[in-house]
This record gives C-alpha cells, sequence and structure tokens, in this order.
C-alpha cells in the first residue's frame, strides 16, 4: 500500500506544448515521465512501476520459451561494428562515444559507439563460447538501454533517442532448428502482448538492414501509428505497406502481344505523368511507363513503374545493394541520354547501358502490355512500347506501393488499411551475422558450419505508450489490469476523520491480500480534484470512502471502464471488493 501523499504523483492540468498526440499528452499529464531533452525522458515513480511491469511480464514469456537473460555493454568498440555486415548503414543513426575532454578532438572516425542493438557483439561472443553442436540451439536475451540518433524525435517514447528494449538473439545448427527457435519467439511475443493487454497482431514485415529471409513485426493499431498495416479480416493476411504484396497481376497472365511499331513523338516541356495525362496527349497514368534511376552500392540501376503506381523503396531491398538512394539528376543524365521526365527503358535508347548494374521492373507493367514511355531524349516519349518486345529489363518483381481495395494475395478479397504503432519485430537472419564473425560450430562428423540465427526486439518504453494511445478516453488512460501502476486506488474523501483512514487501511489489507497493488488517496484535496487525478491516472479499480458515505453505511465502488458506481454496504465491502479483483484477475 502507498500513500499518495507521501507518493510522488506529479499530475498536470494542461498538456506541454511540444506533446501532440494523445498517449504523450497523458504520460506528461498522468506524471508518467517527465522530458530531459529532445527524444531523452525521465521514468517518473508512476512511469516505472508499467516499465517494470512490462519487463518482468516480458522476463517471463522469454523465460517460458528457453531464452536465457545476460547482459550486454552499452558502449562498443566501433571496430566490432566495422567487421560486421551492415556498418555502412547503421553508423548513419548511432551516436559517437568519444571523450568529452577539452584536451581530446574527436577522431575522424569514431572509437567508441552507442548501441542501437546487439548482434554485433553477441555474434562474437557466442563464437568465442560455442563450438560444438552439442551446445545449440541456444538463444540469449536482455532487457537493456538501447541508443539511436534519431534526427526528429516525436511523439514521446514512440520516437526517442534513448529507449529500452528486450532484444534477443537464437544460435541453432540447423535452418529447421531456426525456424523452430522463430516461432517459438513468436509464440511467445503473442503471450506477452496478450497479458499486459495490448492488442497486437503480427504483421508480415521486411527485414531491411537486420537482413534475413522473414520477418514479422508486431503492431498495435492506433490512429497514429508509425506504419500502414494491409490486411484481410477474411482471409488472415496481414503485412506492413513495406513488404505488402497483391493479387493485382494475375499468375497466369498472358505477355500481351504488340499492337504497331514503336512510334516516337515530340512532347516539349512535359517532364511529368501528370502532364502526359492532360491534353492534347491525354495518356492514363496505368498506361505509362515510370522510369526511375537509383544507386547500388555505387553504381546506377532502373526501375519501372506504372505511371499510377508508387515505388515503396524497401522493397529494393530484395535486389541484395548494401547501400541505396536516389541518383541525382547529375548522375542521370550521361547514363540515360537525357534529363529525368524523359527516360524509359526501350532498348537501344539508353545512352550507356554498360554502367548500370540491371534494369528492374514491377510486375504490375505486364497489365499495360502496350504503352508509352520516356525516348531518352529530352522533350520526347514513344508510344507502342511493347512490354515482352521493347522493354530491356533484366528482372521483375514486386516493386510498387500496394493499396487498399487491390485484391488479397490469399483470397482476392479487397485489402483494407489501417494505421499500427509497431511495438516488436522478429528477424530468421540465416548466416549474415554469422559468416561475417566466422560463427561456426563441429558436427558430429567434426565438419564445421555458420550458426543459423534469429534476432528479435520488443521495446518495452514504445509499448508502455502505445498501450496508453490504444486505452484511453477523454478524461485520462484507462489502464489494461496487469499493465496498471496500482490496481486499487481507495480514495478518501475526509482523510482527516481516523475512521475513514482506518477503513481505508483495513480494505487496503483485504486488497493485497486477494493480489492487488493498492495506493490511498489520502490527500487534503476537494472531491473534484481526486476523481479527476483518478481518472487521468487510469488505476482500474476506485473504491471511495467519505464521511458522508460512512454515516450512511456504504462505501462506493467503480471500475475505470464503467461509468456505473455501486455502493456496497460496509459489512460487504471487503467480499465484494475481494471478488471485483477476482473477477478482473481472471479478465487479465
Amino acid at each position: 500500500m502507498k500513500l499518495w501523499s507521501q507518493y510522488f504523483i506529479p499530475t498536470l492540468k494542461e498538456s506541454p506544448a511540444d506533446a501532440e498526440i494523445a498517449s504523450h499528452k497523458l504520460l506528461m499529464r498522468a506524471g508518467l515521465v517527465r522530458k530531459l531533452g529532445g527524444g531523452l525522458y525521465t521514468y517518473m515513480p508512476m512511469g516505472l512501476r508499467v516499465m517494470q511491469k512490462l519487463t518482468q511480464i516480458c522476463r517471463e514469456e522469454m523465460e517460458r520459451a528457453g531464452a536465457i537473460e545476460l547482459w550486454m555493454p552499452h558502449m562498443h568498440p566501433a571496430d566490432t561494428w566495422r567487421e560486421g555486415p551492415r556498418w555502412p548503414v547503421t553508423r548513419e543513426i548511432m551516436f559517437r562515444a568519444d571523450s568529452a575532454g577539452d584536451g581530446k578532438r574527436a577522431a575522424r572516425e569514431p572509437e567508441y559507439v552507442l548501441g542501437p542493438t546487439h548482434e554485433e557483439v553477441i555474434t562474437p561472443l557466442v563464437k568465442a563460447e560455442i563450438t560444438s553442436y552439442r551446445d545449440l540451439p541456444k538463444n540469449f536475451f536482455q532487457i537493456a538501454t538501447k541508443f539511436r540518433n534519431e534526427i526528429r524525435p516525436r511523439f514521446g517514447l514512440m520516437r526517442a533517442r534513448e529507449f529500452v528494449m528486450m532484444d534477443s538473439y537464437s544460435f541453432d545448427a540447423t535452418d529447421e532448428g531456426a525456424r523452430k527457435s522463430y516461432l517459438a519467439m513468436k509464440t511467445a511475443y503473442e503471450a506477452f502482448f496478450r497479458r499486459i493487454g495490448a492488442r497486437a497482431i503480427a504483421v508480415e514485415a521486411d527485414t531491411g538492414v537486420m537482413g534475413g529471409s522473414f520477418s514479422h513485426e508486431f503492431m498495435v493499431p492506433a490512429e497514429i501509428g508509425d506504419d500502414d498495416v494491409i490486411y484481410n479480416d477474411e482471409s488472415g493476411y496481414a503485412a506492413n505497406r513495406e513488404k505488402a504484396t497483391s493479387a493485382l497481376v494475375p499468375k497466369d497472365l498472358a505477355d500481351a502481344a504488340p499492337v504497331g511499331a514503336v512510334e516516337e513523338f515530340a512532347t516539349p516541356g512535359i517532364v511529368t505523368i501528370a502532364a502526359l495525362e492532360a491534353a492534347p496527349y491525354s495518356v492514363a497514368a496505368d498506361k505509362q511507363f515510370k522510369t526511375l534511376v537509383y544507386i547500388g552500392d555505387g553504381k546506377p540501376f532502373l526501375i519501372v513503374l506504372r505511371g499510377s503506381d508508387e515505388l515503396e523503396e524497401a522493397k529494393l531491398g530484395s535486389l541484395g545493394f548494401g547501400l541505396v538512394r536516389p541518383a541525382t539528376p547529375e548522375e542521370i543524365e550521361p547514363v540515360m541520354g537525357a534529363k529525368p521526365g524523359s527516360l524509359g527503358t526501350v532498348k537501344g535508347t539508353i545512352k550507356n547501358p554498360g554502367a548500370l548494374a540491371g534494369i528492374f521492373a514491377d510486375q504490375a507493367i505486364r497489365l499495360i502490355g502496350n504503352g508509352t514511355t520516356g525516348a531518352n531524349k529530352d522533350g520526347f516519349h514513344l508510344r507502342n512500347v511493347n512490354v515482352a518486345r521493347d522493354l530491356a529489363v533484366t528482372k521483375f518483381g514486386d516493386f510498387r506501393r500496394v493499396r487498399p481495395g487491390e485484391p488479397c494475395p490469399l483470397s482476392g478479397k479487397p485489402l483494407q488499411v489501417r494505421r499500427g504503432i509497431e511495438v516488436g519485430h522478429i528477424f530468421k537472419l540465416g548466416t549474415k551475422y554469422s559468416e561475417k564473425y566466422n560463427a561456426v560450430y563441429t558436427d558430429d562428423q567434426k565438419q564445421t558450419h555458420f550458426m543459423e540465427m534469429g534476432c528479435y526486439g520488443i521495446g518495452i518504453g514504445r509499448t508502455l505508450q502505445a498501450i496508453i494511445e490504444q486505452s484511453h478516453d477523454a478524461d485520462g488512460i484507462v489502464w489494461p489490469w496487469n499493465s496498471a501502476p496500482f490496481h486499487v486506488l481507495i480514495c478518501v474523501l475526509d482523510p482527516q476523520l481516523p475512521e475513514a483512514m482506518d477503513l481505508a487501511k483495513q480494505l487496503a489489507t483485504v486488497a493485497e491480500q486477494a493480489g492487488a497493488e493498492v495506493l490511498v488517496d489520502d490527500r487534503a484535496e476537494r472531491p473534484g480534484v481526486k476523481f479527476k487525478d483518478a481518472d487521468l491516472i487510469g488505476i482500474p479499480l476506485r473504491l471511495t470512502i467519505g464521511g458522508k458515505g460512512l454515516k450512511e453505511g456504504i462505501v462506493e465502488l467503480k471500475a475505470r471502464t464503467s461509468k456505473d458506481v455501486a455502493k456496497l454496504p460496509l459489512a460487504e465491502a471487503a467480499a465484494q471488493l475481494g471478488a471485483a479483483i477476482a473477477a478482473a484477475q481472471a479478465k487479465a
């Protein structure tokens, strides 16, 4: 039992000016966190209680799945990262950790960095400690602080520079074993989110710079989510926007036959899809070929889409380049022979095709069959361009952004979209990291093999805020039972009355014996202030004791999720409070 007057819950009547979304406002107003600087927050006592609960539940589910807890350093030698597979990309979001003293200027290259994640630390560790198949599989996890040089920290704990994360790393002897480890983690994640009261769904996701063969994100549906979930409830299909596909292009689609010879026509000043759509040309966007130039590991390559489609840049990861960026106009013209707006991939029109790392076409251009594209001559386009006959395509793939209403790849029914907050991510990595660090084991035939790896993360702070974003109303937070900082709030309206405080302590003991954590509001405040604060901090059950009620022989019990207030006779108060706690525990 904690007494409010002796605890520290600094609630606010107004939201800070820089708090943009509901959960960020409630984090601050309910006294859960306080901002130190951009993306840096202190967890206040109430916020820390929630973090400790989420951490403990996460720990329990990880250990139930067979993972073993350890703790790794936050500061890493930069050389360790340079040996790994993703230093050129990841260093852009890392903090260097050089001396702050006046006597030393920062070196051009960092000597130490702060870890945003720990694949580059755990892999060399396991390499040194595990050498035999007899010691596999193993899964190690930690719940620790991470650092990310977020350029625009926003939305409180959602996009922070310092954050608490559970990260886990599995090591297996075979691909089959790695799949079992992956599925075990997926099950553990589902149990964790279910226990804390967060409605999270697993969606197919892009592997990004992490690499590997497949991954899933765990998304909490919310209007202010940082990603789109493309889904169909009937089929169960769900993927984030970066990974989503559709059945827009039928599997049995035959290539269209040519309709005539390629014909060049003048298009002075026409450099956009929309301009070519307008009169006098009137070429519909879905009949145009859009050609984009990118640089992959220093070499240009082309992406061809329908004019009506948008590129999903994350899908370029399937091409195998380490670093990818859009080409500049200065890089484009020497290769293509024209400026952006007049580009195409018709055979024989590219000025320097040998400079290209490839021409990659989205499969949806096959729906055009015959269309219009740039002539690689400024101010000219080509019509009657046939996909099979005329385009120089190295490889077809899926590069477009899926739109709502397109057919589901599993059922053919329309796809829908909703926003979601990413709170967890799991990856099947394969041997990407074990090959770089030579993390091998010896089998029963004395043969060596690279270990099969997986990695798994849960943003504990993000999860805390995602719960609030998903579970609040106009009055404040509505905590799920297992995530709440306290389970029962006993509101004493007349704390100066000894009989009121005595009853509060008696009922607090009853609640604690039933397994609930209790906060007693014994402040000398008006009832209105106490009730507003009670709704703001969102404790699941509120028991109100007042002098007037004591004269009538009653106390009042109210669930945060309900508008109804039950008046309990004093003789029944303990039993009914215990029953309410038992019911809440069973539901959780």
